[in-house]
């Protein structure tokens, strides 16, 4: 968790695949658990590093959350401190400029890649599928349905299909 909370840089989900080698690649949790525990995460307002709390206890229980929780922030809260002192120089330099608009540009890859392995992979098996997410899209982008409204009309329909 330490290690994945050191390499978010413009949000979390940049760490989904790590975690999920990490904990469904070593066999530490099932894949419908990890995308389970994915959807509920984004139901919920706040950081996706809750994902590391659900993790956490789905692995090892309440012990497990709050030491995953820990350390997914700590690398933040080590970081936050030992840079700002330096920051409004450090950002001034053109390197820097040029390296953040890199990064920037490899989170957005990344983002895309994460959307389509392991979420596209793992989820659209079908064109009911397929048709579940245009629905829900259209849902969320252009009548503004509530994120946490969708995962719940979502999970009816999935135990509807069960």
């Amino acid at each position: 968790m330490c290690r994945a909370g050191s390499l978010v840089f413009g949000g979390g989900h940049v760490v989904l695949p790590l975690l999920e080698d990490e904990f469904v690649g070593n066999d530490l949790m099932a894949h419908d658990r990890f995308l389970a525990g994915y959807g509920i995460t984004q139901a919920v307002p706040g950081p996706l590093f809750t994902f590391s709390t659900f993790i956490g206890a789905e692995t090892l229980g309440i012990k497990g959350a709050l030491i995953a929780t820990v350390l997914i922030f700590l690398p933040s809260f080590l970081l936050v401190p030992g840079i700002m002192p330096y920051w409004h120089s450090i950002r001034k330099k053109k390197g820097v400029q040029s390296a953040l608009l890199g990064i920037n540009a490899a989170v957005v890859g990344i983002l895309l890649a994460v959307l389509f392995d392991p979420m596209w992979i793992g989820t659209i098996n079908s064109n009911f599928h397929f048709i579940i997410v245009l629905i829900n899209f259209a849902l969320l982008a252009f009548w503004r349905i509530p994120p946490w409204i969708l995962v719940l009309f979502s999970a009816a329909i999935g135990q509807l299909l069960l």
